[in-house]
């Protein structure tokens, strides 16, 4: 393929996605990602596309979102390997809220296993992934349907979590700094999810390395609620994205990485969530690893902060709130 046609395939892709990972590209346009991101370059000389860590967004500063669809084949790997970690977060006997979200339905079908569970959540998808799991107790919210990423928004939605006490919610979204935290292109989606944080003693979010440093339009979750982050190994060229990652465990995020290590794992048929923990390296001074001593599992009558199990695959650099 020519650089000319690459280059064009490269742009209608950021187009209709509104963001898409070198490595997608990549794998798309069947090249490297040392050619991919000459030509990523290439384009952001004319005013094309904008560079973001690890991929390419649309010019203008703040990504657009994608619609489920689209979102559905973007990241898929990283995107299992970040719900796999999360799952293992997860005790017996627990409440939850889970967003909406590809990535948060790729959690919800990993904790169809988990015995005693009630998931809380506005997302179809997240329902329909625990629809047949016997032991699982779903409850949606109320609200009004948004088709393209199948939620329910609104005032219903947020009324209907008035009141609701849990252990920890997992929320996804468009964009993820250490200056404003995790956010999302959508009002409607940002009340929601304002919503689902604050019937939560703890909030996890799982963002892949392409949403760290992007910026959207509504704020959801301030980065001194967020209590933990799980994300996938950056490609080692990619300095920006560990820095985004140092910046945010400086304020107390605790930083979970799936890294190559999850995969071998799981590949040996390991169980999700019972491996040991590696700390993982971030530019900057040296920090010392720490974790929780409490049990991973604490049920619905949890009133207080819950600690989080000390399970989780994958290379982790646990920073203790100061």
């Amino acid at each position: 393929m020519f650089a000319a046609e690459r280059r064009q395939l490269i742009l209608e892709m950021v187009r209709a996605n509104g963001a898409v990972s070198l490595r997608e590209l990549a794998r798309v346009v069947q090249t490297s990602e040392v050619t991919v991101r000459r030509d990523v370059r290439a384009l952001e000389a004319e005013g094309l596309l904008d560079r973001r860590h690890g991929g390419a967004v649309l010019p203008g500063g703040f990504t657009r979102e994608s619609g489920f669809p689209q979102k559905s084949h973007l990241s898929t790997a990283e995107k299992t390997a970040i719900a796999d970690l999360a799952a293992g977060l997860v005790g017996e006997g627990e409440a939850i809220v889970v967003g909406a979200g590809t990535t948060t339905q790729e959690l919800a079908r990993r904790l169809a296993r988990v015995p005693g569970l009630t998931v809380v959540t506005n997302s179809l998808l997240v329902a329909q992934a625990l629809a047949h799991a016997n032991r699982v107790e779903v409850v949606m919210t109320g609200g009004t349907l948004r088709g393209s990423n199948y939620a329910l928004v609104g005032s219903g939605a947020e009324q209907s979590l008035q009141g609701l006490r849990v252990t920890r919610a997992f929320l996804s979204g468009s964009g993820l700094t250490a200056e404003r935290g995790l956010s999302t292109s959508n009002m409607l989606s940002a009340s929601v999810d304002r919503a689902l944080v604050q019937a939560a003693a703890e909030v996890v979010v799982l963002a892949d390395h392409t949403k760290l440093g992007s910026d959207t339009m509504f704020q959801t979750v301030p980065t001194e609620l967020i209590t933990r982050l799980v994300t996938d190994e950056p490609p080692v060229h990619d300095e920006r994205a560990a820095t985004e990652l140092q910046a945010l465990a400086d304020q107390g995020v605790e930083i979970t990485v799936a890294g190559p290590e999850a995969e071998s794992a799981a590949g040996d048929g390991m169980p999700p969530g019972r491996q040991p923990r590696q700390e993982m390296p971030l530019p900057g001074q040296r920090r010392t690893q720490g974790g929780h001593g409490g049990p991973g599992g604490i049920g619905p009558q949890l009133r207080s902060a819950a600690a989080l199990s000390d399970g989780p695959v994958g290379r982790v650099a646990d920073m203790r709130r100061r």
